[in-house]
């Protein structure tokens, strides 16, 4: 079975995140991690291949640096890792990095893609689901519990009252969420074939791709503006002189809560 895990380099969760000149978030200068949902899609991938058989590949796009994001992979136990760079991708958007990732994908051999449900930096969670869109094949989005039968997945999507079972042939792409499971700690063996393990490099011209289709210039959406968020007010004291419960049916109804 061939198996691709999505990931994705984001800025550390704890630094401070700010906009540069050209109002993108600004991701030089701060340490950068691996997306840390997407570290439940490469356990996920792991235990499908353990349970299955198969390869992993982890399938990542951005800037030269985020090389280490997929060697953190290998150490984790991904065999393989392509990695998607050309200076010209700086400023895609969610439609562009899906579209990337088809395209890269569509030179690959997959049965199944994983992806985090989410990035950290961005929390569009729009990417997976346009993915699948860009390669034409079912999707498992926000997938709590997997079961893989012969040629068919059969998950549970999370919902605010439960979950749907969600049942599709292969290839299919599977979103994952946080819950699925506990990602393993990259082992010392791993650590040391990380920094062996040669990374596939692949630019907008290998992939077919016209400049003009993604980066700043192909964004479908854009930044025209920002503010600081406002400083959190303190709360209303409400005093219980027998009316407490009326008074505070009725600053719910004014915040429209009721």
């Amino acid at each position: 079975m061939n198996i691709v895990a999505c990931i994705k380099q984001v800025p550390d969760t704890a630094a401070e995140k700010k906009l540069n000149a050209d109002l993108r978030l600004e991701r030089t200068g701060i340490e950068n991690i691996p997306n840390p949902f997407d570290e439940y899609a490469i356990e996920e991938a792991l235990r499908t291949k353990e349970a299955n058989g198969g390869t992993v590949t982890a399938l990542c796009m951005g800037p030269d640096g985020a090389k280490e994001a997929l060697r953190k992979a290998i150490a984790m136990g991904v065999e393989k890792a392509v990695l998607v760079t050309d200076p010209k991708l700086a400023g895609s958007d969610a439609w562009a990095t899906a579209y990337v990732l088809s395209q890269a994908l569509k030179k690959m051999e997959y049965d199944i893609i994983f992806c985090g449900m989410q990035s950290t930096d961005a929390t569009t969670a729009l990417v997976p689901s346009a993915l699948a869109e860009f390669l034409g094949i079912p999707q498992h989005t926000y997938t709590g519990k997997l079961g893989i039968g012969e040629g068919q997945i059969v998950s549970q999507r999370q919902t605010e009252s439960g979950y749907d079972e969600v049942t599709s042939a292969m290839p299919a792409l599977v979103g994952v969420v946080k819950g699925i499971n506990e990602p393993r700690y990259p082992s010392l063996r791993g650590i040391m074939q990380a920094k062996r393990t040669e990374i596939t490099i692949w630019s907008l011209a290998d992939l077919g791709i016209d400049a003009s289709e993604v980066g700043a210039s192909g964004a479908k959406e854009k930044v025209l503006s920002f503010s600081p968020r406002e400083p959190r007010k303190g709360g209303q004291v409400i005093q219980d002189e027998g009316d407490s419960a009326t008074k505070v049916v009725e600053f719910l109804t004014f915040k429209k809560v009721l």
